[in-house]
Order: structure tokens, then C-alpha cells, then sequence
């Protein structure tokens, strides 16, 4: 694996940050070096105490349970069962909710996440979540243990941190030091490790929460010295969190959720933490992987201006630089009073955590707990009724969340507009689009080029399908990963913390417009991992007023930062997007030739089911 941080979404198959021929190069030989490992794989712990929790019902106590329902008092359509939604695109919007929810929260934070990454922007985050649990705030954190290595493995020092609680769901054993022991021992119980937790949900109270695309991390607040993430969230606020919640809990006291304590002491990662810092041009304490073990400042906690940000000296190597340290200081809470929320019915959507197998005694996967996480009818009936204006009656079974998404598009009857980071649809879902296609439906899907893929092996699974797609009458958009070109787009292109020149940009939203008035924010891929390997969850929301707030941001993104493929003489053309400099282009924009020649190399070998 690189040594810079990961931030893929992906599986062991998409390792993260392989954005050209050397890292790929790189990439390979240490898979080979894990292949050839000798050694038996470790084993995870058997006899587990996980004493189980829940979320508390919203109190009237809180602040943030007094501004939703003096919210929702206001809000002349708000009426039973309807929640509040503001999308949150920048990363001002989306650092600032986060902060506002931690700052407000009086009673429970649930935090559940595929990655948080140990850099400037989460320790400034993590630093006020330490600062909640100190002034009495019960704090869970569940995390999928996937990039739980190296110096990412320092965030697990919150579950040593009094008043708050943190699980690893579905661990990998092996060497949290060494990527290689870890890789090993991911391919030796290889189903079960390629199988990860991707949810994302960020809870307060349980009445405000936020969930979507994002992680826990610079690259996805745009502060990435190197490229950053063009992401979606929504902040959600009144009854649908408490649907939010129930998910958590299914989640947090699930067998597959293994408490910190159980796989590491703290002195292991003070060990590590040393060993890190005197490994040559570290050069020092690297005050971002320590907001868990030092005195936490009390003006989060008092009302008060925020700290400053930690001194120190600019390090090489990859560490954290003074102006991401200044940059994630310099972000500010959002007034939760103020934020301009639409209030709509919504139906959450939610994989079951026993889509991921279980381990047994002897440290082997549980086939008889690896049954996929079902939508029961009276879900699947919720949604269809968000699609239709008629009650829909019974509805069949599905099997994942991508599953349910793909029934729905069964009920679009003018236009579909998807984002997909990871589009690997496979002939059941390209046959889906097919179909909308002949009843009429314009088809519109956003994905990556493969120069802004952070994963380019997942690109083998869309190029295959590229050529079909645009026959079949959809229309297919690619991501210029230029930022120069970006600045505009997305409604992202002025104001605090907007892209900076030179810096790349990659796809990372998952979005669904249909008919212009149902929204579907997630953190699920329309791909066949989303669909048969990871768990997922989504929100889905009918509100004409939502969804072209999302739709508006979107087709400005296709006019003015996306590579339009078209289908010109039997061959693929990418059309350049409007008022840039870029000239079409007839190969994949950007991308190096040996790149290129290494995805068809790999292509017949890696089918979508892996992808």
C-alpha cells in the first residue's frame, strides 16, 4: 500500500490512492510481498464482552432537541413525521454542521463511519468530541477496521478516553503496524475482509444527524495539500433520526462490532505512536494523533472562542502541514437555527450488519450469519409510495439497499440524474437503465474519469460497460479532475475553503434525483460491491423544492466541469465541457498510457462481482 494516508471507499481490490503507473507498480509488489509471507494468519478474540447500549430518546433538555422543535413550530408544512433537510455540498456547510452537532450536543453522540483518517481536520473535530464526553455527553464510535493501521490506527486512542465508547466492526487480525500482516491476513480469510462496514452517519441527541458520502478527513473537507473529494451530505433534523439511530444500534450491537479494548492496548498505540514519530523525516510530535490523550481545551465546552490551532513546525514525509492545521482551526460551526431547511416525508434506507459474515470460535467466517441485509415489504412499499402519488400496496423483497434503489427506478416516468463515484452497474442494473430508457425516461449519470478515479481498478468495471450504456440511449458524464476547471461548478466556487489552483478533485457523492422530486443521498455506489459486499444506508426524501436544489447543482457540475462521453463513428469521443480551455479528447482524458495498458492487462481477470 502507499504510505500516504487512504482514503478510497473501497475494498482490499481498489487500493486507495493508486492515481498513476508507479503507485500501481508500488501497489502490486506488496501484494505479491503479503502473498509470499510465510506465517499462519492471526486470530481475533473469542468470548467478547459487548455490553449492549441504545439511543435515548430525545430529551427536552437539549438545545439541539429546543431548536428542532421550535424548527419544525415554524415551519407552516412541517406536520407529523416530517423532518428537515439542508444538503450540505462545500466543505464549509459540511465541517460546520459537524461541529455545530458536537458543540450542541448535551446527551449521546453517535458516530459510526467507514474511515476517519488521523489529520488536521479530525483531530480538530475529535478534540471537540473529547471535550463532549468530558462535560458528560455518552459518546459511541463504530468504525469499519479496514484503514485501522499505521498512523490512522491512533484515532482508536478515543476508546481509552472516559465517557466514551469505541467498536471496530468486522476486524482484520494481524500486525497494526504493517500493512503487509494485515494484508496477509486479509488474504487468508479473503471473503470475509473484503466485506466492509461503509456506512456514515454522524448523530446528536438523537433528533440531528448528518449522513452521506463523506468520511472523516482532510481530503473530504477540502483540505488535502494534493487533491480532495467532491462530496454530498444532508443534515437531517427531527423524526428520521431516530431511523438514523435504530440503524446505528443494529450495527453497534452486532457480534461483528469488537470494542477497542479487545484488539489493542493503549500502550500498543503509544508504542506505535514513538515508533512512528522516530521513523526518519517524521521530525517530531505529530500533534494530530493525540486529541484522545491530551488536556482538551474547555472553550468548546464553555461557549467560548475556539483554541488556536497546535504549533508546530511544517514536517516532510507526508505529515501535517501548518496551513491544514490553520484551515481546519479556521472552520466554524453553522447557526442550526438559521440553516435553510426544506421539511419533507423521507424513508430511511439501511443494509442489515449481517450482510457482513461473522467469525466463529476459531477465527473462521460464519456462513450461517452472512445472510444479505433485507428491505422488508412495508419499507419497500414506503418507497415506492415516495415515488408514486397512489399507495403502491404490497411490495416484493430486496436484498440490499442498491437492490431497493434499482426497484425504484422502475417508477421514474421523465428523468433519472445519478451521481456515482464507483459506477459499475453490471448487466442486471444497465438493463434497468435500458428500460427507463425505452419508456421515455432521460438518463443522465455523473461517475469519474479515470484521471479522477482514486481507485482506477474500479474503472475496469464501468469501461466495459461504457460503450452499451451510450447505446442503450443513457448519457454518460466524467469528471474533469483539474480543479482550475472546477471552481464554478457545483456551487462550490467562491466563498471560504473553496478548491484551490493545483490541487485534484475526485468524484466521491452519491446521488439520486427522480423526477425531479425524489432525493437519494447515501453512501452507497451504483456498483456490485455496494450491492453484494458492503453495508449501506440512504435516505430518500420527496420534495420537488430538495430535489432541484440537488439537481441545479448537479447539471451545472455536467455543463461546466464534466466530460460529456459520446458514441461518434462507432468510438468514444469525450466531449469537453462548456467555456473551459480543454479540447475533446478520443482516449481517456488525462490518464497515462502505462495506465491505461494496465487496466486492459487486469481487466479479464477482475469481474464486476469484485469490483
Amino acid at each position: 500500500m502507499p504510505t500516504a494516508l487512504p482514503t478510497s471507499a473501497q475494498s482490499p481490490l481498489r487500493p486507495p490512492e493508486i492515481t498513476s503507473w508507479p503507485k500501481l507498480r508500488r501497489g502490486l509488489v506488496m501484494v505479491c510481498a503479503a502473498v509470499l509471507l510465510a506465517g499462519c494468519a492471526s486470530k481475533l478474540p473469542t468470548q467478547v464482552d459487548r455490553p449492549v447500549s441504545s439511543a435515548q430518546p430525545p430529551a427536552a433538555s437539549s438545545p439541539l432537541v429546543q431548536i428542532s422543535q421550535q424548527r419544525q413550530k415554524a415551519e407552516s408544512k412541517a406536520g407529523p413525521g416530517v423532518s428537515g433537510f439542508e444538503i450540505l455540498a462545500g466543505a464549509q456547510a459540511a465541517y460546520g454542521a459537524r461541529l455545530a452537532l458536537v458543540q450542541g450536543a448535551k446527551h449521546t453522540l453517535d458516530v459510526q463511519y467507514y474511515a476517519i483518517h488521523a489529520d488536521a481536520s479530525t483531530a480538530r473535530l475529535l478534540e471537540s468530541v473529547v471535550n463532549a464526553a468530558r462535560r458528560g455527553v455518552r459518546v459511541r464510535v463504530l468504525l469499519d477496521d479496514f484503514h485501522g493501521t499505521g498512523r490512522n490506527a491512533q484515532v482508536m486512542r478515543l476508546a481509552f478516553e472516559p465517557n466514551i465508547e469505541m467498536r471496530m466492526f468486522n476486524p482484520l487480525p494481524g500486525d497494526r503496524d504493517s500493512p503487509i500482516s494485515r494484508m496477509w491476513n486479509a488474504a487468508t480469510d479473503f471473503q470475509r475482509a473484503q466485506q466492509r462496514m461503509h456506512n456514515k452517519l454522524f448523530l446528536a441527541d438523537n433528533v440531528m444527524g448528518i449522513m452521506g458520502g463523506r468520511n472523516l478527513g482532510d481530503a473530504y473537507f477540502d483540505n488535502d495539500e494534493s487533491s480532495n473529494f467532491l462530496d454530498t451530505d444532508v443534515l437531517v433534523m427531527g423524526p428520521a433520526v431516530q431511523d438514523l439511530s435504530s440503524s446505528f444500534d443494529s450495527y453497534w450491537n452486532n457480534e461483528r462490532a469488537y470494542p477497542v479494548q479487545s484488539l489493542i492496548s493503549k500502550k500498543t498505540l503509544e508504542d506505535m505512536q514513538q515508533a512512528y514519530q522516530a521513523r526518519p523525516g517524521k521530525g517530531g510530535d505529530d500533534d494530530t494523533t493525540n486529541v484522545a490523550s491530551e488536556p482538551a481545551a474547555s472553550s468548546a465546552s464553555s461557549g467560548g472562542a475556539l483554541p488556536s490551532p497546535p504549533d508546530g513546525e511544517p514536517r516532510p514525509g507526508g505529515a501535517i502541514s501548518d496551513e491544514q492545521r490553520e484551515r481546519a482551526w479556521d472552520m466554524q460551526p453553522v447557526d442550526l437555527q438559521a440553516v435553510p431547511l426544506v421539511w419533507a416525508h423521507s424513508v430511511v434506507m439501511a443494509d442489515a450488519p449481517s450482510k457482513i459474515p461473522a467469525v466463529d470460535s476459531d477465527g473462521q467466517t460464519n456462513a450461517l450469519s452472512a445472510a444479505p441485509g433485507v428491505l422488508d415489504n412495508k419499507r419497500l412499499a414506503q418507497l415506492r409510495a415516495l415515488a408514486e402519488t397512489r399507495n403502491p400496496g404490497h411490495s416484493p423483497s430486496a436484498d440490499s439497499v442498491v437492490d431497493g434503489l434499482v426497484q425504484l427506478l422502475s417508477y421514474a416516468k421523465k428523468d433519472l440524474l445519478i451521481v456515482s463515484p464507483y459506477f459499475v452497474p453490471g448487466e442486471s442494473m444497465r438493463q434497468a437503465f435500458k428500460d427507463a430508457v425505452q419508456r421515455g425516461v432521460r438518463v443522465r449519470i455523473l461517475t469519474n474519469s479515470l484521471s479522477s478515479n482514486d481507485a482506477p481498478i474500479a474503472h475496469i468495471g464501468y469501461a466495459r460497460h461504457r460503450e452499451n450504456l451510450l447505446r442503450d440511449g443513457v448519457e454518460l458524464y466524467e469528471l474533469v479532475s483539474d480543479e482550475s476547471d472546477l471552481r464554478a461548478a457545483f456551487g462550490l466556487g467562491s466563498g471560504q475553503n473553496s478548491f484551490r489552483e493545483g490541487r485534484r478533485v475526485m468524484l466521491h457523492s452519491k446521488v439520486l434525483v427522480l423526477d425531479g422530486q425524489l432525493l437519494v443521498v447515501g453512501s452507497m455506489n451504483l456498483d456490485q460491491r455496494s450491492k453484494l459486499q458492503n453495508t449501506e444506508i440512504a435516505v430518500l426524501v420527496r420534495s420537488r423544492k430538495l430535489s432541484g436544489q440537488a439537481a441545479g447543482m448537479i447539471e451545472k457540475g455536467l455543463e461546466s466541469a464534466a466530460w460529456h462521453v459520446v458514441l461518434k463513428d462507432g468510438k468514444l469521443l469525450w466531449q469537453a465541457p462548456q467555456n473551459t480551455r480543454l479540447k475533446d479528447q478520443t482516449t481517456e482524458p488525462d490518464a497515462s498510457l502505462p495506465l491505461r495498458l494496465m487496466l486492459k492487462i487486469i481487466s479479464p481477470f477482475t469481474p464486476d462481482s469484485l469490483l
